[in-house]
């Protein structure tokens, strides 16, 4: 079990759970087709994103398997929503977890992404003991590959055409830390 004490702060970042209040700054980013284009979903229509908002509000701790914490990334000077994280706990038996995180495109290439996902490693490995946590993502999304490279994780797979998407035949590639590997 995870219960994180909010908000998480790392030099330039807060981690917090979202609220209400995050919907204009949370839709300005999953509407944009260049966000989505490597992701499983279409561009989000406001509707569509005030739903899945109700649902990240919900998702705050992590008491089983299949629980993900679904967290808001806020620049510490600001308070501004850049974009989101998530540390998904996938097995218990096994202490498995998967990381992901999705950026506004203006807040590219600082490092947010990085210093993020950091996070989301340290909650996986320190507080919820995980053994393994896995990162995946469409094989053409080289941006996300140098993020997970830089958290010292190991490319371990590249799954040939295994999902239709959007109308094609996509290729997904799977980065994985163990425990004993990771150094914050």
């Amino acid at each position: 079990m995870l219960k994180p004490r909010y908000p998480i702060t790392t030099t330039r970042l807060h981690l917090r759970p979202f609220t209400p209040g995050d919907l204009d700054a949370l839709h300005a980013y999953e509407s944009r087709p260049d966000v989505a284009r490597h992701l499983t979903w279409e561009p989000r229509d406001r509707d569509t994103s005030s739903t899945y908002l109700d649902k990240k509000i919900t998702r705050t701790e992590l008491h089983d398997e299949g629980d993900a914490l679904d967290i808001a990334i806020t620049l510490r000077a600001t308070g501004t929503l850049i974009g989101n994280c998530v540390l998904i706990w996938t097995s218990r038996r096994h202490r498995q977890g998967e990381i992901g995180y999705v950026l506004h495109p203006d807040h590219h290439g600082h490092g947010y992404a990085t210093e993020a996902a950091r996070e989301m490693l340290r909650l996986g490995f320190d507080d919820l003991h995980l053994h393994r946590i896995t990162g995946r993502l469409d094989a053409r999304n080289t941006a996300s590959a140098r993020v997970l490279e830089k958290l010292h994780m190991r490319r371990e797979a590249t799954l040939v055409d295994n999902e239709h998407l959007k109308g094609e035949w996509t290729s997904e590639t799977i980065y994985a830390i163990l425990e004993h590997e990771w150094t914050p």
